[in-house]
């Protein structure tokens, strides 16, 4: 009498991927800014697409259109770190000054503090302004033309509200928001900001180069 099979399943060898699973895209994005580095880690979340690390480093400041300044420090940065890189400019642009200070919101703030900021519109009604974050991106030292990501946040220019530690936060109020960046908590900000629509774009190719 034949012993039953019905109720025995034959043991399997695990079953291999068809394919190796592409590994996740490291760059090393230029900031000595802790803060900045957590903002772009946190937005980017826990991906298997970009691995992130950071090294600051001593790049020239230019002068020019975004675009271009952000291009040329990219091939700067990649061939300083022999590998790719992502750089990072931000500007303020208020409506009232034909897109002043702009990439310069930096040295203005340096120079005149938060009240400066604000008072630059002090003659104008109209206090509207563009957060842009330009994202430059080089592939390697030998990378001749970086792509670029750009995510911009519209808003307005208000009087000074919270926490007044990290740039020009407490001045500025997101379009449709009662609260300046400055107020908000790390998940609000992280989901409305300028820098969140750039390293989604940013994002967004990565997981694209890798299919």
């Amino acid at each position: 009498m034949r012993a039953a099979l019905c109720g025995r399943a034959r043991a399997r060898p695990p079953r291999r991927e068809s394919r190796a699973r592409a590994a996740a895209m490291r760059v090393t994005f230029v900031t000595g800014n802790a803060r900045k580095l957590d903002e772009a880690r946190a937005i980017l979340g826990a991906s298997a697409t970009i691995e992130l690390t950071s090294r600051a480093l001593d790049l020239p400041e230019l002068q020019g259109e975004p675009l271009d300044v952000a291009r040329a420090k990219a091939r700067r940065a990649a061939a300083l770190l022999n590998g790719p890189a992502l750089v990072e400019d931000t500007s303020l642009s208020y409506d009232a000054l034909n897109g002043l200070p702009g990439v310069y919101v930096k040295w203005f703030l340096e120079k005149t503090g938060h009240a400066g900021l604000v008072d630059l519109l002090a003659a104008h009604d109209d206090k509207r302004a563009v957060a842009r974050c330009v994202l430059a991106y080089a592939r390697g030292p030998s990378d001749e033309e970086p792509l670029t990501f750009v995510g911009e946040t519209a808003g307005r220019i208000v009087d000074a509200r919270g926490p007044r530690d990290f740039g020009w936060d407490c001045v500025f109020e997101p379009e449709g928001r009662a609260e300046t960046y400055a107020e908000m908590d790390a998940a609000t900000k992280n989901a409305c900001s300028h820098r969140y629509r750039a390293l989604e774009a940013f994002r967004a190719h990565a997981a694209n180069e890798r299919m």
